[in-house]
């Protein structure tokens, strides 16, 4: 494993990544792996939300709506109001 070291970081950066590492209960220099880690990932590494959604709710089926008929023109939208 290759060491790494940073010179001239931020004290903000530093105290803020010391309080994100303790939120998520792992040490600073586990932290900024995991930060690191996930910063180069590749793009297909990570699941979007539609597809996280679809792998854990798609098995349970959709639901058919009944929408009311429109009775009346739809609305013109104000876009500069």
């Amino acid at each position: 494993m290759a060491a790494v070291s940073i010179r001239d970081l931020d004290d903000g950066v530093r105290e803020r990544l010391r309080v994100r590492a303790a939120h998520h209960g792992r040490s600073m220099e586990a932290e900024i792996r995991a930060i690191l880690t996930a910063a180069v990932s590749e793009p297909e590494d990570a699941t979007g939300l539609a597809q996280a959604l679809l792998t854990r709710f798609g098995a349970l089926g959709g639901v058919d709506l009944q929408l009311p008929a429109r009775t009346q023109a739809p609305r013109a939208a104000d876009l500069f109001t």
